[in-house]
């Protein structure tokens, strides 16, 4: 039926549709079988840009005799005879003779028409290709595009906290900042895909739900990263001098954003819990070794701080250096940090 009707479409409107529809066509299937590896694809695709390139020879030859023919007529137009013949001249008048037309110039005024036929199929291919591959090939700014989500926290109620101004970021909120697209290659392993995220709008303990700590987590199989952010009033230099009384190691002080920061190690906490059989987890055990960044909320150093924490199962560390460039791209797309 389709062919029947294609038929019945007139020569200048059928070709060019069917070098669009062969162009496209050519082209998508040749991209899909290159991305997988697929010969018998390829082939498809070679048969329909060949098609294709036919048609766009045939279309040539048809716009090259069109405008012979109008060259033709317009040189052959109607002459008017004389009123009165000339009388008859007693001697032959010489004619120069007509020169004749030079090969190589008619064929390097006429181009060759599988040249054109070739480079329309190459111009409409291209461009089929640029608009097909321009939304995969072009950055994006949607932090979203990933393997997993963050949640998104409209249904749990925020604690009263969260209702103050500045108000502080949500969990939801920092967990989608922290979910980039290049986290992965942020942290050294630009092949993995994060395997899960989670985000919490919490409040300090034994603050009586007055300092908020909103939280959130990226996994990877290599490295987890852990995001927070703490609206107290302890400043940095204060922080520090705290870290004296706890366990933390390779304690150093730096800037990061124009703002006090430190880096610090710790050792994470595991927690076994046994769901089956109504018996009680473990004991909470020593886990892996964590490096945390800490910077504070705003450049004076008033108080409050936000941490970027990575660790492994492992136990290996990335540098200071990722921990810094995960800080420097995270924080200022938060409004409130």
């Amino acid at each position: 039926m389709l062919g029947f009707v294609m038929r019945l479409l007139p020569f200048w409107v059928r070709e060019p549709l069917l070098i669009a529809v062969g162009s496209v066509f050519g082209v998508r299937i040749m991209y899909l079988a290159i991305r997988d590896h697929e010969g018998v694809a390829a082939v498809i695709g070679l048969v329909f840009l060949v098609g294709t390139a036919v048609r766009v020879h045939t279309v040539v030859k048809a716009l090259r005799a069109r405008r012979n023919r109008t060259s033709t007529a317009s040189a052959d137009g109607p002459t008017a005879e004389p009123a009165e013949a000339a009388p008859a001249a007693t001697e032959p008048a010489a004619t120069e003779p007509q020169p004749s037309p030079d090969p190589a110039r008619t064929s390097e005024k006429e181009p060759n028409a599988w040249g054109q036929a070739l480079a329309a199929v190459a111009l409409v291919g291209g461009l089929a290709a640029v608009f097909w591959l321009a939304p995969r090939l072009m950055p994006s700014d949607d932090s979203t595009a990933h393997t997993v989500s963050c949640p998104s926290g409209e249904q749990d109620e925020l604690p009263s906290v969260y209702r103050k101004k500045p108000r502080p970021v949500t969990g939801a909120e920092l967990c989608e900042a922290l979910n980039r697209p290049d986290l992965a290659e942020l942290l050294g392993t630009p092949e993995e895909t994060a395997t899960g995220a989670s985000a919490t709008s919490n409040t300090a303990p034994l603050t009586d739900g007055k300092i908020a700590q909103p939280e959130a987590e990226v996994t990877f199989d290599t490295y987890t990263v852990h995001a927070s952010a703490t609206y107290n009033e302890l400043s940095t230099a204060q922080y520090v001098k705290l870290m004296k009384y706890g366990d933390e190691r390779d304690v150093r002080t730096l800037t990061v954003l124009g703002r006090p920061a430190v880096l610090s190690s710790d050792h994470t906490m595991k927690l076994e819990i046994d769901l089956g059989g109504g018996a009680s987890g473990g004991p909470v055990e020593e886990g892996p070794l964590a490096r945390t960044l800490s910077v504070a909320l705003d450049h004076d150093d008033r108080g409050g701080y936000c941490e970027i924490t990575v660790w492994s199962t492992s136990g290996t560390l990335p540098d200071d250096q990722v921990l810094l460039d995960i800080a420097e791209k995270v924080f200022p797309t938060i409004d409130s940090l």
